[in-house]
């Protein structure tokens, strides 16, 4: 190719950051004028990082990162997609062994001005570095977020496109950059840059700094890096940066001007390092300030080498196909003409985005916004996670977290996806350990989810989503140590002494004991009998006992000794029990639900006890808490119901006791808010308690008769409770209670049995005959391992029964 001839001074081209209108036509000058140099929009410090852009196991979308080296949450990145004009120039520099280098302020100093911004209210917090965005925005001069007050932010692609006509700034853009020619190529490749720096001018004249008060900081560091540039290579420099800027390049200052705007810049010690990116985080609405609404499309944009709006129309149609939608190469053909006649209806140049929404929406979704959500979620935004080679600088902590990842077959991946684990198996016991591992170090990559399969002790269900935010978070936790293990153990012995509340504490041991951390546990276990001594408040108890019940379920399965544990939970147990009584009088209604919602747990944690530590009649004694529970008057009808429900569920009160516990809690001399609050507590939940009132004719009766002579100037204060109370039974649950309410009593049969004597249509108790007829049948479904404890263990855990 020719070269083209260039006017005198360094070629300044001003871009949208992420256009690939703009990364086409960047390309096209670089081509056409050959310069001795490139400097690029971007923290110098990144200068040794750029050869790793030529390494062909780095994909973009990447993103630099900056961290304070003593502060690694104060982070800010730098992100470029495929499409960005600045990646676009690295690589053609790189390509030619151009020199190419990064001209904006130090990531040092913006670091430092943000921190400095957050300490002090008032300042400017704006600018590249918010821990957000980066590169001064994504669009040319698009306002960052915190811009000092006084100074109202100018969108100067939203003044263009409104001084144009447009209501919408990405269209205009589309019509005047993206789709400027047919071919995607300008005559001149420095065309669109001289018109595009000529608006900026004017802009620039009328607004200023548009309430950018740091780019004036900016571009006076920018501008002593061009006059060094210069000196080394002359003229013949191309420049890449934000379209904003390029008034203020070319603009004749002094040196000594610039440099005494940026004396007594604030500055800190910075580490820089190659990330993945991801297309969803260069999207505007996932909380990137500074990106663009359609990353998918536009990179689908910048890779169609010709007719982009058939190529797009075919991705959509195998999307659609794939979610086994009906979409023909008819719907595909007619799609591009209703986008193309709209384009011409509209007046554009090209169909753009929104007519092919509009098409898809009309031709292939049959005017439906449900699966247009799904091409916009995986083709318009995309879920495109980058990739970054071995070779990029990282902090030993997240070196150590990829040799793992790699190990366990964990890829990091933009989509969430679910991942379900097998304890027992040795792989996914050591993912595990890593996941929770990890939440102790804060680093989000897993959430515990409920499984589709079994709830029980050997499984795990987790909900994984890899977001370049981690990386800050990766590098934060390294504080803490070099390895997972090693920081996970001693930001959780921190944790231990430093925690004020019991239930913290024992949480904290749970968490140990999922993450397998042996040498943070006595620590933890140290900090547990200190406050689990002090402690004397039943609430508190309450509230600790459950988790250490699941450590010590947790720590069967996971095969660790667990025996201080047992000993602290038991005393908490006893303590409990010596205490709940009298805690449970004297309640509002917000506090007896609370105590409700304790005893449940308090009684689950017991069961729990009684099967993984010498528990010595806890169980009972327990029981006969329940007991004093259910007939104390002066305890909250809420906690009263709960406590008979609790016992008849064990089979520790007859099922005459219930009804006659219930008949005396619902007689008419109870007040009717107390009566619907015991009424709560018993078949409250959506634990089973519809399903006792289907079965059992006399509890319903009851129910039913205290109903209906509730008086009607107190009906409306109780209907609230009883509808939060009977809302919770499934739909087939209700539909059968209304239908055993509206029939009434069997014919023949009174309301309410006679003691004794069986419901109408139920036997009078259990037929073990019966019952054991199935198990043949369960022993062909489980398979012959069934047999014995361990076998029971395995069958209920393969019937997903386990508690």
């Amino acid at each position: 190719m020719t070269r083209a001839a260039r006017p005198v001074g360094p070629l300044l081209l001003g871009v949208r950051h992420h256009g690939p209108g703009s990364a086409r036509a960047v390309r096209a000058a670089l081509e056409a004028t050959r310069p001795q140099a490139v400097l690029i929009e971007g923290p110098p410090e990144g200068d040794a990082l750029l050869p790793l852009a030529a390494d062909e196991r780095m994909r973009p979308p990447v993103a630099l990162l900056a961290h304070a080296v003593d502060d690694p949450g104060q982070a800010a990145f730098w992100p470029l997609a495929a499409f960005s004009p600045e990646w676009v120039a690295i690589r053609w520099a790189l390509a030619r062994d151009v020199p190419v280098r990064f001209i904006d302020l130090p990531a040092a100093n913006s670091l430092a001005m943000t921190q400095a911004a957050e300490r002090e209210p008032g300042r400017d917090g704006g600018g590249e570095a918010d821990g957000t965005g980066g590169a001064d925005g994504g669009v040319a001069g698009e306002p960052a977020p915190g811009c000092s007050p006084g100074h109202a932010p100018i969108d100067p692609i939203g003044v263009l496109a409104g001084t144009a006509g447009y209501d919408d700034p990405e269209r205009w853009w589309e019509d005047v950059v993206e789709h400027r020619t047919q071919g995607g190529e300008a005559v001149d490749p420095r065309a669109p840059f001289a018109a595009l720096a000529e608006a900026m001018t004017a802009l620039r004249d009328v607004y200023g700094d548009g309430g950018h008060p740091r780019d004036a900081v900016r571009e006076a560091y920018m501008r002593i890096q061009l006059r060094k540039a210069v000196k080394e290579f002359g003229d013949d420099i191309a420049v890449v940066c934000g379209a904003w800027h390029v008034p203020a390049l070319g603009t004749r200052t002094t040196l000594a001007a610039d440099r005494a705007l940026l004396k007594g810049l604030p500055k800190l010690k910075a580490e820089l390092t190659w990330v993945p990116w991801s297309h969803r985080r260069l999207a505007r609405h996932s909380g990137y300030g500074a990106g663009i609404d359609s990353p998918g499309w536009y990179g689908h944009l910048f890779e169609a080498a010709d007719r982009p709006i058939e190529r797009w129309m075919t991705k959509v149609a195998g999307l659609l196909r794939d979610e086994d939608r009906f979409v023909s190469s008819a719907h595909v053909i007619e799609a591009v003409r209703l986008a193309e006649t709209l384009a011409a209806l509209r007046g554009r140049p090209l169909a753009g985005l929104s007519e092919t929404i509009d098409a898809i929406r009309a031709v292939m979704c049959e005017g439906s916004d449900v699966p247009l959500a799904l091409v916009r979620d995986r083709l318009i935004v995309g879920e495109t996670l980058g990739e970054v080679p071995d070779t990029a600088p990282a902090v030993p902590l997240q070196r150590d977290l990829t040799r793992q990842q790699r190990t366990l077959r964990l890829k990091p991946e933009a989509l969430e996806r679910e991942l379900e684990l097998d304890l027992r198996k040795d792989t996914d016991a050591a993912r595990s350990r890593l996941l929770h591992r990890l939440r102790i170090l804060a680093v989000g990559w897993g959430e515990p989810a409920t499984g589709r399969g079994s709830t029980g002790t050997f499984r795990e269900s987790w909900r994984l989503r890899w977001e370049p935010e981690l990386y800050v978070q990766v590098a934060e936790a390294g504080t803490w140590g070099t390895t997972v293990l090693s920081a996970a153990t001693a930001k959780a012995g921190s944790q231990a002494v430093s925690a004020t509340a019991l239930a913290e504490v024992t949480a904290l041991a749970e968490r140990c004991l999922l993450a397998e951390l042996p040498e943070a546990l006595p620590v933890v276990m140290r900090a547990l009998a200190d406050r689990a001594a002090l402690d004397a408040d039943v609430g508190h108890l309450a509230d600790a006992l459950p988790a250490l019940a699941r450590t010590l379920r947790y720590g069967d399965v996971r095969s660790t000794d667990t025996a201080a544990l047992g000993e602290v939970a038991t005393g908490l147990a006893e303590r409990i029990c010596v205490g709940l009584p009298p805690a449970c009088t004297g309640l509002d209604a917000d506090g007896a639900a609370e105590l409700r919602r304790k005893v449940d747990g308090v009684h689950t944690a017991i069961g729990l006890l009684a099967g993984t530590v010498p528990a010595g009649g806890l169980r009972e004694r327990w029981a006969a808490v329940l007991h004093k529970l259910a007939a104390r008057d002066t305890v909250a009808g809420v906690i009263r119901g709960r406590s008979t429900r609790l016992l008849l569920d064990d089979g520790r009160l007859e099922e005459d006791d219930a009804a006659r516990l219930m008949g005396l809690a619902l007689s008419p001399g109870t007040p009717p808010a107390d009566a619907a609050a015991w009424i709560e507590g018993f078949v409250g939940g959506a634990d089973g308690g519809g399903m006792l009132l289907v079965h059992d004719e006399r509890l319903l009766g009851l129910v039913d008769a205290w109903l209906a002579g509730v008086p009607a100037d107190t009906f409306t204060d109780v209907l609230p409770l009883l509808r939060r109370t009977f809302s919770a039974y499934e739909a087939g649950v209700r539909r059968t209670l209304g239908e055993l309410v509206r029939r009434g009593p069997a014919a023949g049969a009174p309301a309410a049995t006679a003691a004794g004597t069986a419901a109408p249509g139920f036997g009078p108790g259990l037929d073990e005959a019966r019952a054991d007829a199935v198990v043949p049948v369960l022993r062909l479904l489980l398979g012959p391992d069934a047999e014995g404890a361990e076998g029971a263990e395995n069958a209920m855990e393969r019937l997903g029964a386990t508690g």
